[in-house]
């Protein structure tokens, strides 16, 4: 901790700019996140039975859904799935969790509890309409549902009260997530998609104003890191915000243990050809030498 603290006072921070936890307080707001949230509150706002967005790893979807939740109506009641199991069809029992119904049947996966299930969460969100509630249900990493999975959550979508919709899913998950729900067999699912977006990899320009809006969230000088740092720190991470981070966090590290005030390119190519970082760094150094 003292070195860290060290670490901070040499480049006049005031916290860490690079952490690699999602943090909504250091969202870079690029015009593809931009894109993204209105996205989300179109979703929202048009009643979508299903919201899709997706993005690469590390591309900003999970700080950007909890920026998402921190702006919603106290009248909006989330539920939220953070990581479902791979492979395992328990996306009932986990809905049921989700929204706090501890009344749920206690048999494991592959139990024949999922129509107790289905009559508990059904029961829910037709009460939380008569209290003037919608209820939205939020999927991260969506991409690791199985194909019954995603029938049991448009089964949900179907329960409606009158006219209205009771319940909206939002599904955040990586590319391949798009594929899945283009499936032939989950046709009727897509059908219910009425609102998505895919966030991009950032391009050069958005490296260096994603490096230098950190910098400044943290208390520093956008200064820090010089253009041709940042030029490189783009070819090694592919534009990807959570390895800029991971690579921005060593080349400080670097320069702070050589004294240096600026991370330039020497200290970010010093940082790929030691392997601490493991991305692209010796394909990067090998086309540049």
């Amino acid at each position: 901790m003292q070195a860290l603290s060290y670490y901070l006072d040499h480049f006049g921070l005031k916290e860490r700019p690079f952490s690699l936890t999602p943090d909504p307080e250091f969202l870079f707001w690029s015009p593809e996140h931009r894109g993204a949230l209105a996205m989300l509150e179109y979703g929202l706002g048009t009643r979508a039975p299903i919201t899709l967005l997706t993005g690469e790893i590390g591309a900003g979807k999970t700080t950007l859904m909890h920026h998402f939740i921190g702006t919603l109506d106290e009248d909006i009641t989330i539920g939220l799935i953070s990581n479902p199991r791979p492979g395992v069809n328990d996306i009932l029992r986990r809905v049921c969790a989700a929204l706090g119904l501890t009344g749920a049947a206690q048999a494991g996966p592959g139990g024949d509890d999922s129509a107790t299930q289905f009559g508990l969460v059904q029961d829910f969100l037709l009460e939380e309409h008569r209290q003037h509630r919608s209820v939205l249900m939020i999927i991260d990493e969506a991409q690791n549902l199985t194909r019954e999975a995603l029938e049991d959550l448009r089964m949900l979508t179907n329960i409606n009260a009158g006219k209205d919709e009771v319940l909206q899913l939002l599904l955040v998950g990586q590319p391949e997530l798009r594929d899945m729900v283009r499936r032939p067999d989950l046709i009727q699912f897509a059908q219910r998609i009425a609102a998505s977006y895919h966030i991009p990899r950032l391009g050069a320009d958005g490296v260096a104003g994603y490096i230098a809006a950190r910098l400044r969230l943290a208390g520093g000088s956008a200064g820090i890191f010089s253009l041709q740092a940042a030029g490189l720190i783009h070819q090694a991470t592919g534009g990807t915000p959570r390895l800029v981070n991971q690579l921005c966090d060593l080349a400080l590290t670097y320069a702070f243990a050589e004294g240096a005030k600026v991370v330039k390119r020497t200290t970010v190519e010093a940082v790929l050809r030691d392997g601490v970082f493991f991305a692209a760094g010796r394909e990067v150094l090998g086309d540049t030498a």
